[in-house]
């Protein structure tokens, strides 16, 4: 069976990387991609690495065209996704991969976004510590709504969530410090580098804990840890295309060393396919990832310091993004989790 698939604001980098993955996927079929100043003009225009797709036309983004699909990803601004919501049938499955739903706190939506908070759907991280054996997962059988995460967030909940919910760090004091691809930190971040030097820098952006990923984090591992977290989190936008590399630190608690890390990280991930974990020493680079729908990551620990240190890497388009949303619909509409993802690398992959 074919499901029928719209993409709305197919047009930027997440609609590219949305359209490549549904190319490689054997049981969805593209009807309709729509845009804004776009429309009219094909798909190669903008994406000429989906051959597939090439001679699709972009169409207007309102309720009509998007009306009657089995599938709608959202790949629009903040804000623009409740509004686009509100036009689909309640039978059909809609994923969004902007912001709009992924907070569960309407204090934390008008802090760190502003405006009307659109509600809350189901989180598309499946492979989410979300307390005892539970992981998100089982909350995205059969669901109609899916929020996708942030990828900044992804990076840093994945390379932590495991030392938390095994109660080996201080869920207090926790650093995370990411470099980000352009194609992840979004148009004014990588403008203000660019003005600045078009390539071979890097710069910080976001700084003092008003990224707005902050609260998506928190939420996130407190739901692992079982307590309030705090999270002090730093962007860094370098000039590579795509990637992010999370460098995670944490205090660890009294006794704890990196046997007792690497067996918390081994129950936590050792049945996941898409994310593996490096021997001790060992650690992921961007390049390990581009393409692929992984997350990998390396970790150590800072006898001098009495921290850990987890070291994450994934594609921002791919497991931060896109992926993310291809693997959380396969488990809603109960196909295999890994359906359409298995060879979908542009290079090598991370091994663990």
């Amino acid at each position: 069976m074919a499901f029928s698939v719209a993409i709305a604001g197919a047009s930027g980098n997440v609609g590219g990387e949305l359209l490549r993955l549904i190319a490689e996927h054997p049981q969805l079929e593209l009807k309709t991609v729509t845009a804004s100043s776009m429309v009219g003009q094909k798909v190669s225009s903008l994406h000429p690495q989906v051959a597939k797709y090439a001679d699709v036309v972009f169409t207007e983004n309102n309720a009509e065209n998007l009306a009657g699909h089995d599938i709608v990803f959202l790949a629009l601004p903040h804000s623009k996704s409740a509004e686009v919501a509100q036009w689909l049938a309640a039978d059909t499955l809609v994923l969004d991969c902007g912001a709009d739903f992924r907070l569960e706190s309407e204090a934390d939506w008008q802090k760190f976004y502003g405006g009307d908070h659109a509600g809350t759907w189901t989180y598309g991280m499946p492979e989410l510590l979300i307390g005892g054996d539970k992981k998100q997962r089982e909350l995205l059988r059969g669901t109609k709504r899916i929020a996708v995460p942030g990828c900044n967030v992804t990076a840093i909940t994945l390379g932590l969530a495991p030392a938390l919910q095994a109660g080996l760090v201080e869920t207090t004091d926790i650093v995370s410090v990411l470099t980000v691809g352009t194609s992840g930190a979004g148009r004014g971040a990588t403008e203000k580098l660019f003005e600045v030097e078009p390539t071979g820098s890097a710069n910080a952006y976001q700084v003092g804990g008003i990224h707005r990923h902050t609260p998506e984090i928190e939420q996130n591992l407190s739901k692992s840890a079982g307590a309030q977290v705090q999270v002090s989190f730093t962007p860094v936008l370098a000039s590579i295309e795509r990637g992010i590399l999370a460098v995670n630190t944490a205090v660890l608690k009294p006794g704890v060393d990196i046997a007792q890390v690497a067996k918390a990280y081994k129950a936590a991930y050792g049945n996941e396919q898409f994310i593996n974990v490096y021997p001790a020493g060992e650690f992921p680079s961007t390049a390990d990832t581009i393409g692929a729908n992984n997350a990998l990551i390396g970790l150590a620990v800072d006898e001098h310091a009495n921290r850990l240190v987890s070291v994450c890497a994934i594609d921002n388009l791919v497991k931060g993004t896109g992926g993310a949303a291809i693997q959380s619909m396969n488990i809603a509409l109960g196909l295999p989790e890994q359906t359409g993802l298995e060879s979908i690398s542009l290079s090598k992959n991370g091994s663990s």
